[in-house]
């Protein structure tokens, strides 16, 4: 029977370990992030992994950081015949990479050598991107530098966030992955180095990265809002308030008002001008210190202002 451990954290990863586990393969243990406080309560909580190794009996390890601690040891110990990655987020060292008996593979969200880097999901909705997918890498001691072992596209559509997306990369990781192992231990593969010409990265995204440009297309202004959702969130300042986008609509209608300004407004609708005359209605907001509003809501506070031509949104 094939041994393996797997290594992974969020959402993304824990169909794809199920998934190892229900088609009989040997995970002899789990490496994910510890334990982490979440909620205005801080309750500590494990991680989507950790919960489906609890649940199969599985060995969990929980390094802060997995170079040179005890658990890489016990891992080189365990001398698995493959590595599995999946979102797990760091380097692993050349040592551990080499005590493998087959392969150290990473199943990355992108199509390679596009997005290397932790956030390739939010980059390629956020780029308004016809298309993502999977790529089964091998993996080196350079982020998702490996040659790429198996790789499938899926469409990214217009009404898709990062949320739905990881929904269903993570399955199309899950079957691209237990179509693909079979294959490497055979050894019936051909692997395709990267064009280093054609890397691009998606790091992780930063705070000041949250606030949407109304000055770009309506396109891009949208494509940016779903991009961030349903987490980091992005923003935008509404009448001198942060305030996070939650719900847009992309109008046919041109406007000639400059970006940011108020196109129509009524007691349900608020319908704003992005760059190059474009428009969007806002449907779902939420103002800093307050809970999500529908925008009907949202507007019976805010009677006396926003008014039609006025400049609403800091570009």
């Amino acid at each position: 029977m094939t041994s393996i451990v797997f290594m992974g954290t969020p959402e993304f990863s824990a169909p794809i370990l199920q998934s190892l586990v229900d088609t009989g393969y040997d995970v002899k243990a789990v490496v994910t992030q510890p334990d982490r406080p979440v909620g205005r309560k801080h309750v500590l909580t494990a991680s989507p992994v950790k919960k489906v190794a609890v649940a199969n009996d599985i060995l969990v390890l929980q390094p802060e950081k997995i170079s040179g601690s005890p658990e890489m040891a016990q891992v080189i110990d365990i001398a698995p015949d493959l590595i599995v990655t999946a979102a797990f987020g760091q380097f692993l060292p050349t040592k551990l990479l080499n005590s493998v008996k087959v392969a150290a593979i990473n199943v990355h969200a992108s199509l390679l050598p596009k997005y290397r880097g932790g956030a390739p999901v939010h980059y390629a909705v956020m780029n308004n991107d016809d298309e993502t997918g999977v790529s089964i890498i091998y993996m080196v001691k350079k982020m998702d530098a490996g040659d790429v072992i198996s790789q499938q596209a899926i469409p990214i559509e217009k009404t898709d966030d990062v949320g739905t997306m990881f929904d269903k990369l993570s399955i199309l990781g899950r079957d691209l992955l237990l179509a693909t192992i079979p294959n490497i231990l055979s050894g019936d593969i051909s692997p395709i180095a990267q064009d280093e010409g054609k890397v691009t990265f998606s790091p992780t995204i930063k705070p000041e990265q949250e606030e949407v440009d109304f000055s770009l297309p309506v396109e891009l202004v949208d494509a940016k809002i779903r991009g961030l959702r349903p987490f980091p969130s992005s923003y935008i300042v509404l009448a001198g308030i942060r305030t996070k986008l939650w719900d847009v609509t992309v109008l046919d209608e041109k406007t000639d008002l400059s970006a940011g300004k108020v196109v129509r407004r009524g007691k349900h609708e608020l319908v704003l001008s992005t760059g190059h005359h474009g428009t969007i209605q806002i449907n779902q907001l939420q103002p800093a210190g307050k809970p999500k509003q529908t925008i009907t809501d949202y507007l019976n506070g805010t009677e006396d202002a926003l008014t039609i031509g006025e400049q609403v949104v800091d570009l």
